[in-house]
């Protein structure tokens, strides 16, 4: 079996109509292809702008039910181009029942996965709760004719459960397609230990669990209600080996492809050297289903 393949992440401004992002998004997937990728993840909800700043009814216009428009169109890119392809989408499962989610396509076009985004935030114009139901399909690994893959989304990022849940099950890559940005008017006073905080937790799944991450985010101001600031994107798309190591980074402000290899011999080693899930006291761990341990 082949040891080796090579992944990519697409850092993209994504701050167009549905129609102008599918176009783009294809191109750019494309490009990663021709430059190698194997396996290519988008940002989330690519195919739209950051609709999640306000709660209007208006904008669930954006949501597609499954194997729509979205899958359509990278089912047939990925089996023309023979590669995997993560699509992020708002989905509309049923009428009043809407997830943040994923198309994992494999390289015949067909559907591999899917993973419905988990953790659900709600804070100051990321009002997310009020658009998406918490995932109900769970932690899990895809296998790909490329390799095993697991695909959470932004907010799942800060949980090591999630990471440690989808690692377990073989996952060879973490991938991570995001949207996470500053609050302009914050940026000068936190700006830096918010974005640190985002990278040492991403490098930190890496290490405890000995796996490639990567992380597909957008970039650019996405400012369309009146009298607000907008989010500003704050990119910095990267890529880690699985001992943290960062294999490539993306600037702030810049379109861009990362693409690194994953290297199944250097996890194993990695993995039989930091032994860290051998050494897991899964006899105590039974308290980390409660929502608070009361002594």
């Amino acid at each position: 079996m082949k040891r080796t393949y090579s992944i990519a992440v697409v850092q993209l401004n994504l701050n167009n109509t549905p129609e102008h992002n599918l176009v783009k998004c294809k191109e750019w997937v494309t490009k990663a292809a021709k430059q190698g990728a194997e396996v290519i993840c988008l940002p989330e909800l690519y195919s739209s702008h950051y609709f999640c700043q306000s709660e209007n009814v208006e904008n669930f216009a954006f949501a597609e039910p499954l194997y729509d428009t979205s899958f359509v169109a990278f089912s047939e890119l990925a089996k023309e181009l023979g590669v995997v392809i993560i699509v992020p989408f708002f989905e509309k499962r049923m009428s009043g029942i809407y997830h943040n989610s994923a198309y994992i396509i494999d390289t015949d076009g067909s559907e591999a996965g899917l993973y419905r985004k988990m953790h659900i935030p709600d804070d100051p114009h990321f009002y997310e709760k009020f658009y998406f139901t918490p995932g109900d399909l769970g932690f899990k690994t895809i296998p790909t004719k490329k390799g095993k893959i697991g695909t959470l989304i932004c907010w799942d990022q800060w949980y090591p459960e999630a990471a440690r849940l989808t690692a377990l099950q073989g996952a060879e890559v973490l991938f991570y397609p995001t949207a996470i940005g500053w609050h302009p008017t914050e940026k000068a006073t936190y700006g830096t230990n918010q974005y640190g905080a985002w990278m040492n937790v991403m490098k930190g799944h890496a290490v405890a669990n000995g796996t490639y991450v990567a992380a597909a985010n957008r970039i650019g101001l996405e400012k369309y209600l009146p009298d607000t600031n907008g989010i500003e994107f704050w990119g910095a798309s990267f890529i880690a080996g699985p001992q943290g190591e960062i294999l490539a980074q993306a600037s702030h402000d810049k379109e861009e492809i990362l693409i690194a290899e994953v290297n199944l011999d250097l996890q194993e080693d990695v993995r039989q050297n930091w032994p860290f899930f051998r050494d897991r006291r899964i006899d105590f761990y039974g308290d980390i289903t409660k929502r608070a341990i009361d002594r």
